[in-house]
């Protein structure tokens, strides 16, 4: 890293921004719904803010706790999917949650500030209740609250479905700052436009379940997964009139195709396109957006050394900004036993 660039976009550079905070579980390799749902709003963003961006292993717990050593692998493959959309280690930090134990304590300080009630009413913990019934899983949101508020971020990029993601962070937040004095920021979320991005089968594109195109792929894997594609069911053969706002072939055009509107739509209704022909020109396109983060992450697999380098100066920044906070956590408590009196 340049001297120039490290005064001039480094997390710990005394030039005034706003700070964003944000995270994502280490399940592995990511797809283009990750791509196109979070890690491009990032790398806009990163421009603007102070971004730390954590690979949250801890929270991956509560469904690995019997088996985290795939927790390495699936980080590691994680760093390499954010270096390879186009996030810059000069610009944010990109580090692993478990490494800064700030986290945890800030969690278990929180935690003494909600109750159980409170925790069972939220809608992550009804969903999965019946699969996962671990304290772990039960304090995940106060977990991801302290992940927030432990770098006194401003703002944190969601969607409109997971704005309530943010409510309990701000809630704890106040409750704190009202408890013992101010010491937070109270966050609040930055509502990001996400293109719909469905799967081969029509449903949300998910690892889960097995319809996704991951970053990983190769140009012919893509182009195979994108031929096994749902498509229009009254389309059956060309010549039929096609409905493509109802097809997910034709949501993906709309990402990565240059005029869908008006190149695909309407040759699709009239049935002078076929689905055949339809799948090959998106696979093409897919494929001509996906090349700069394939030529990003073959160098980067080259060099696992670096990548693992870029985490552990990701960690160095995120210790010194949670410890500054946590600093002022532990006065306010009047627990911090051996420092100044307040």
């Amino acid at each position: 890293m340049s001297e120039k660039s490290q005064s001039q976009s480094s997390p710990q550079s005394p030039v005034k921004k706003p700070t964003i905070l944000s995270g994502m579980q280490p399940t592995g390799s990511l797809h283009i719904g990750n791509l196109e749902g979070a890690l491009r709003n990032w790398v806009r963003l990163q421009e603007d803010y102070w971004m730390f961006c954590c690979i949250v292993d801890l929270h991956a717990l509560t469904a690995d706790w019997q088996n985290p050593k795939v927790l390495k692998d699936r980080v590691f493959e994680m760093a390499v999917d954010f270096l390879g959309a186009g996030l810059d280690p000069d610009k944010c930090a990109i580090f692993i949650q478990s490494e800064v134990p700030q986290h945890s304590e800030l969690h278990l300080l929180f935690s003494m500030l909600i109750t159980v009630p409170t925790l069972t009413r939220l809608p992550t913990y009804k969903e999965k209740k019946d699969k996962l019934d671990s304290y772990g899983f039960l304090g995940y949101p106060v977990l991801q609250a302290a992940d927030i508020c432990l770098y006194n971020a401003d703002k944190v990029p969601v969607g409109k479905d997971q704005e309530k993601h943010i409510w309990l962070a701000a809630d704890l937040a106040e409750r704190f700052n009202n408890t013992y004095r101010k010491v937070f920021r109270v966050p609040e979320a930055l509502l990001t436009s996400i293109p719909l991005i469905l799967g081969s089968d029509n449903r949300k594109m998910s690892k889960s379940y097995g319809n996704h195109i991951p970053l990983e792929a190769t140009e012919k894997q893509t182009e195979k997964i994108v031929k096994s594609y749902y498509t229009d069911p009254k389309k059956i053969r060309q010549g039929d009139s096609g409905h493509p706002d109802k097809c997910p072939v034709f949501l993906l055009h709309k990402v990565y195709s240059p005029d869908p509107e008006s190149e695909i739509a309407p040759v699709c209704k009239s049935g002078e396109l076929g689905c055949v022909d339809c799948k090959m020109m998106l696979s093409a396109n897919l494929n001509n957006a996906l090349q700069p983060n394939r030529d990003r992450r073959a160098e980067l697999l080259k060099h696992p050394a670096d990548v693992w380098d870029v985490l552990a100066t990701g960690r160095d920044r995120a210790r010194s900004r949670a410890e500054n906070v946590m600093e002022k956590v532990r006065a306010a408590m009047k627990i911090n036993y051996r420092g100044k009196k307040k």
